[in-house]
């Protein structure tokens, strides 16, 4: 697979803003979403910022992306990289994207490879006519027609090297060629041609009614009550001279005499336990542990688990364990594992904000929804001597968030940094992903950019 980078900054635009028709398309994806899942429409977004640029995705439309969305950038940038569907480098005007995927390389997609890199060159790079360039990617799903190529939005299948050349000459000459298999299969028949179900009783409907018409047949004959008839006389006979017994076999445990078992020796008068099983069974040693005088017949004491636990000691399996706490005592608590800090406060931030918008109408205002919650932080007319501070510096802030951050006159990490929880709540509702500002720690990261920290 080919490196996932952008291009050089010598190839990226200045800028990029999404054409008022696209603008306007754009709009109507992100109202898909429910409020606060705008970032759904990211790859929608994505695919018509890369079609409007002629087939590829510059830095500029990744990051109007983020801007539109009110992402960071980050998190548009690892979309795009994530999918071999974004070309991040200029591409040509066929983008031909190889198959390299086990089904197609085990049916000839290095072959294919091999003549792309012959004759455009290595994969990425556009050929010096700006017709073709090429790209190894992962499944596209035609794997019963494989090897295959997708040209722009078109699926090629069965190919060759040499087929691949033919239909990249018809295409740079503007010749009609054939989209899908080309090798006349039609969709995803077994190479040359159908060869199962080919008998026509199958399907020609010869068959329909053929069991009603045999038994109507009988039914006319009168051989079906002939056959009765002599089935049951034939039952009866069997019956009296081969008598079932009234007990089936099937089922039932086998009755065999036990043998050599207490119940069967006491029968018999024997001792009920073998005195050799009775050697067996018998203690090897006296147990300290056990109250009383010992018995007739025991051993003298061993050093075993029983007299070292009769003596407050430690058995020799428990040497090096952990002090057992007196059974009197509370057995402490275990140390809270888990979420972190941010991650609770984040939950008990959302479950707040989430039974104080229950109460609002479903066409609330964002600040009126931020009200219901908290209370909005004190913001400046304007940035404090003109120069506002970066707030894209706090990870989790993007460029969308920096600019209605702005809009409600916070310029200054200091001013983040003095955010208690109800201004927290009012902002994180106002920006619609409560319990994101304690997950990401916003207020700890603006006093130690401000140096207002602890």
């Amino acid at each position: 697979m080919a490196n996932r980078r952008l291009a050089p900054a010598s190839e990226q635009p200045q800028s990029f803003a999404f054409s008022p028709e696209n603008a306007a398309w754009a709009k109507t994806q992100i109202a898909k979403y429910p409020e606060g899942r705008q970032a759904s429409a990211v790859i929608s977004l994505l695919w018509k910022a890369q079609e409007q640029n002629g087939g590829w995705l510059p830095r500029a439309a990744i990051e109007a992306v983020a801007t539109e969305l009110g992402m960071p950038n980050i998190r548009v940038l690892e979309v795009a990289t994530f999918y071999t569907m974004f070309a991040l480098e200029p591409v040509g005007r066929f983008w031909v994207q190889v198959c390299g995927t086990v089904p197609c390389d085990s049916c000839g997609a290095r072959g294919l490879k091999e003549m792309l890199e012959a004759r455009l060159g290595p994969a990425g790079h556009v050929s010096p006519d700006g017709n073709f360039s090429w790209l190894e990617v992962e499944c596209l799903g035609a794997c019963c027609n494989a090897p295959m190529v997708q040209i722009n939005q078109d699926y090629y299948e069965d190919l060759t090297p040499e087929s691949l050349g033919t239909l990249m000459d018809d295409l740079a000459a503007g010749r009609p060629v054939k989209v899908g298999s080309q090798v006349e299969r039609q969709a995803s028949e077994p190479l040359g041609g159908p060869d199962t179900l080919t008998d026509p009783a199958l399907f020609d409907g010869s068959r329909v009614g053929a069991w009603r018409k045999r038994f109507e047949d009988t039914a006319k004959s009168g051989a079906d009550e002939a056959a009765k008839a002599d089935e049951a006389k034939s039952s009866e006979q069997r019956a009296a001279s081969q008598p079932k017994p009234a007990r089936p076999d099937a089922g039932r445990a086998a009755e065999r005499p036990v043998t050599d078992a207490p119940a069967q020796r006491a029968a018999n008068g024997e001792t009920p336990v073998k005195p050799e099983d009775r050697a067996d069974a018998a203690e090897t040693g006296r147990s300290t542990a056990k109250g009383g005088a010992p018995r007739e017949g025991d051993a003298d004491v061993r050093e075993a688990p029983a007299e070292a636990v009769s003596k407050d000691e430690r058995a020799g399996g428990d040497q090096g364990s952990q002090a057992v706490p007196d059974r009197g005592t509370v057995p402490p608590q275990p140390e809270a594992s888990g979420a972190s800090e941010g991650e609770v406060a984040a939950e008990a931030e959302e479950a707040r904000v989430a039974d104080a918008l229950a109460a609002l109408p479903t066409d609330a205002t964002p600040e009126q929804k931020a009200n219901a919650g908290g209370t909005r932080p004190p913001g400046l007319d304007a940035a404090r001597a003109g120069q506002p501070d970066d707030l894209t510096r706090i990870k989790g802030i993007g460029p969308g968030d920096s600019q209605r951050l702005n809009a409600l006159g916070l310029y200054h990490f200091d001013q983040i940094a003095a955010w208690g929880r109800d201004e927290i709540t009012w902002v994180g509702t106002y920006l619609a992903f409560p319990g994101r500002i304690d997950r990401e720690d916003w207020v700890g990261q603006a006093q130690a950019l401000s140096g207002t920290g602890v």
